[in-house]
């Protein structure tokens, strides 16, 4: 679509990684930074104002946000983490999930449309903060030697295959695992916003730039964009589930008295 050539357009530029590099739109503060704020004071003002007058027979404001609290919190804290050690994570958990969840839809809302995540420093930061409390709660409990112990030598183990078998899991735990926990919902709101600007401008280029013959085409884009639009939002909430899930199965990977 890139080499696309239309008899009344020219040629039609593919958006690329440059598409996600915006201006600062006052002094150094980028559009991405003040949406990282205002997912912080959205998602903090709804459940403020959500359970600030509770009732037995909740509303549809209450109602939502008390299923997602006890979804955090049952469904991913406690059955990931521990029914003995989950509570002191339910926030962390919720938050990371509500937060992530939030930056993530902003990239299918009107006039907004950019997911926050697509911009790797934003996971990073996030994965950064569940490495520091995955290994911080795995030294408490366990002694900075005997944590390590526990990284490496899983029990039931032959002797010789620790040779091959230790430093794996020392790279698993300490690079592979933060790596691809930032590197997972990066790629996939990068990919899913990419495919979303593609078929959208794409469709706009066929509309207002193409000969005669060719604009009806660019019902098939903008159709596409619609269908995918739906999917993404799906794949929004997956990707804000599963970095909760992983950071809950992390912790509780630590805290365990097995490997």
């Amino acid at each position: 679509m890139g080499a696309l050539m239309l008899a009344e357009g020219g040629t039609f530029q593919p958006p690329g990684a440059d598409s996600f590099v915006l201006p600062p739109i006052f002094g150094g503060v980028t559009k991405p930074m003040l949406l990282v704020v205002l997912s912080a004071i959205i998602v903090g003002a709804y459940f403020v104002i959500a359970t600030r007058n509770m009732k037995l027979v909740p509303g549809k404001g209450q109602f939502v946000a008390e299923f997602i609290y006890e979804f955090s919190r049952n469904k991913i804290a406690r059955e990931h983490i521990g029914a003995k050690d989950f509570r002191p994570f339910v926030p962390l958990i919720f938050t990371l999930f509500t937060f992530i969840l939030v930056n993530n839809i902003f990239g299918i809302i009107p006039i907004i449309q950019f997911p926050t995540m697509s911009r790797i420093g934003f996971p990073i930061a996030l994965a950064l903060m569940v490495y520091l409390v995955m290994h911080g709660v795995g030294f408490a409990r366990h002694g900075f030697l005997g944590y390590f112990k526990h990284i490496m030598f899983p029990p039931g183990v032959p002797k010789p295959i620790y040779v091959l078998l230790s430093p794996i899991e020392l790279f698993q735990k300490f690079i592979a695992q933060p790596a691809a926990l930032a590197i997972r919902v990066f790629a996939a709101m990068f990919a899913g916003h990419l495919i979303l600007l593609v078929f959208t401008l794409g469709g706009e280029f066929l509309l207002l730039e193409a000969s005669a013959m060719l604009k009806p085409v660019s019902i098939v884009g903008f159709a596409f964009a619609i269908a995918l639009t739906f999917v993404e939002a799906l794949i929004q909430v997956l990707q804000a589930y599963i970095f909760a899930l992983l950071t809950a199965s992390f912790i509780g990977a630590a805290l365990s008295e097995g490997h």
